[in-house]
């Protein structure tokens, strides 16, 4: 297939790109300064002839989001109602990157396709707003939701906790109460090209297997470095953040194991792989 990745650059992005590469697709990446999702006639110019947009590109500071909303808004809704539109006018096909942040997280059971959006911050109600220009695009998609990435290039909460720990720092304070599903951008990315040959026009959901609290995500990690830490649990509310985020967004895989047969690795495996992979780059 060719395929196209907007945000090639971008943690998810570069997993995506080596991924397809691998799989033998013929991948073109595209990401700023040469492509801006929030200009209609730049997207058509740089799109050429292919089977599939692939859009990475988003607006991520949720903190910020909360300050700037009008910047989050242009990237995660207009800047997603240009790609759908330049993916029908050209006839291609477009996955959609989303996000958990749809939901309010009062639930304590994940999080089907079903369950209606109810964002609590600027960041989700941008990227719900995207989903909803692409589905009345008219154009030919499908939106994968997806949360709490971490990969090899890019921040996240691995390198931020292993940063903590190589500073000599002993006592890592860390949330307690939001749970997810840490997921592994190289994991989702094979996971992703899996729905490639999946029927349209639908939104699903793919994270990684299992979940924990981000303190018991730290916690593993200074298990596996073997480091002379000690995480402390706190509240969120002991953290001053202008946006609010969801306690409990853990999201259901069932239909994207059903379409493709491909069962997510779970969030400990992509710790372990995240760092070997640290190892071999340092």
């Amino acid at each position: 297939m060719k395929i196209v990745v907007l945000g090639s650059r971008g943690m998810l992005g570069t997993d995506l790109m080596t991924a397809a590469r691998e799989k033998g697709h013929a991948v073109l990446g595209l990401d700023q300064p040469a492509i801006d999702i929030g200009d209609y006639n730049n997207i058509w110019r740089h799109i050429p002839p292919c089977d599939w947009i692939i859009n990475c590109a988003a607006y991520t500071n949720v903190d910020r989001a909360e300050t700037h909303p009008a910047e989050a808004f242009s990237v995660n809704s207009e800047g997603a109602l240009n790609v759908a539109l330049v993916a029908l006018r050209k006839k291609v096909r477009l996955l959609h990157i989303s996000t958990d942040y749809v939901f309010d997280g009062h639930r304590r059971r994940p999080y089907s396709e079903k369950i209606h959006p109810n964002p609590i911050n600027v960041y989700g109600a941008s990227k719900l707003a995207g989903e909803k220009n692409i589905r009345g695009s008219g154009c030919s998609y499908i939106i994968v939701r997806t949360q709490s990435l971490f990969g090899l290039h890019g921040h996240n909460f691995v390198k931020a906790i292993l940063n903590q720990i190589s500073k000599g720092e002993r006592d890592l304070k860390v949330v307690m109460d939001q749970i997810s599903s840490p997921t592994y951008t190289a994991h989702l990315a094979q996971g992703l090209l899996k729905l490639l040959e999946a029927p349209d026009r639908q939104i699903l959901h793919l994270s990684a297997t299992g979940s924990c609290s981000w303190y018991d995500f730290a916690r593993a990690i200074v298990e596996e470095v073997h480091a002379n830490a000690q995480v402390i649990p706190i509240p969120s509310s002991d953290i001053r953040r202008h946006a609010k985020r969801p306690a409990f967004s853990v999201l259901d895989n069932r239909t994207c194991e059903a379409l493709t047969g491909y069962t997510m690795p779970t969030w400990e495996q992509g710790l372990r792989e995240y760092l070997k992979g640290e190892k071999l780059t340092s």
